[in-house]
């Protein structure tokens, strides 16, 4: 056989069918929609009460739609944009509390507090959600305290030279907030003093329980 010969037979071996790619494209949707296709269903039901229209009852303020969290341009101790942790292509997804605040004052370390006893009352899934923190000025009390109480909330910062957009409705310099990102690294809610620890347990336990991602 001749060296044109072998390289015409190489090519056809080497050649995929349109039949292989569209193959090929049903596998990869098909695995995209296990993967994701419950989180999907799950925003979905919170939000609409779909299936589930007797229990469905959020306690925090929704942000409709959804915030993208790249938009407030913070980044995680590692100095990486914190918005990578998430989406499609996350190694290991994941929930989020972050408590936001101007001044860390009174009303900032109760949120502080309350996000870290609501991630404790998950039991079983306290793993599944990550805390984390962007203050602008921390009192030295608090400071002294911190790795003591805090020591396993992340501190963030925004990125050098940007400012952070924050979702509608929430302007931490004014008051401190607790923000929910989902696995898609949306922020979905947001909670303030006047939410009891209680009433977001009950929306975290409600999202968990709808969700297989993170």
């Amino acid at each position: 056989m001749t060296t044109a010969e072998k390289t015409d037979q190489n090519d056809q071996e080497d050649a995929v069918s349109p039949e292989q790619v569209r193959r090929g494209r049903r596998t990869a949707l098909l695995l995209f929609t296990l993967g994701f296709g419950p989180m999907i269903v799950a925003t979905i039901m919170f939000y609409t009460g779909w299936l589930n229209p007797t229990d469905h009852s959020n306690n925090g303020e929704l942000i409709q739609p959804p915030a993208p969290l790249g938009q407030m341009q913070l980044e995680g101790a590692n100095g990486k944009p914190l918005a990578d942790r998430f989406g499609p292509e996350a190694a290991d997804p994941e929930w989020m509390m972050m408590v936001v605040s101007g001044d860390c004052g009174g009303d900032c370390e109760e949120l502080l507090y309350r996000a870290r006893q609501v991630n404790i009352a998950l039991g079983k899934n306290a793993n599944r959600v990550n805390r984390s923190a962007w203050l602008g000025t921390v009192p030295e009390d608090l400071s002294a305290r911190w790795k003591d109480e805090y020591g396993s909330m992340e501190r963030l910062t925004v990125s050098d030279g940007e400012s952070p957009r924050w979702p509608a409705g929430v302007s931490p310099d004014q008051e401190p907030r607790i923000l929910l990102v989902d696995p898609f690294g949306n922020v979905i809610l947001h909670y303030g003093t006047e939410h009891t620890g209680k009433d977001m347990l009950k929306d975290l336990k409600h999202l968990l329980k709808l969700s297989q991602i993170g």
